[in-house]
């Protein structure tokens, strides 16, 4: 499913830590690293509240 830009809700980088319950710092690491898409605004990044979404649902990689 493909949206229009107009139709992107984007979020802040305090909002994403909000709704994942991690650090604003995590979140610019997932940024940084590619694991969360972002776009650049001036010396801010917004990110698809779509991506957030997805990233939530991720299952969780088993470490043991």
């Amino acid at each position: 499913m493909t949206q229009e830009l107009s139709e992107v809700r984007f979020l802040t980088v305090a909002e994403v830590a909000d709704m994942m319950r991690v650090s604003r710092m995590t979140v610019y690491r997932m940024v940084h690293s590619g694991e969360l898409p972002a776009i650049r605004f001036g010396r801010s990044f917004r990110v698809p509240e779509t991506a957030v979404t997805e990233a939530l649902n991720r299952p969780v990689a088993d470490t043991a």
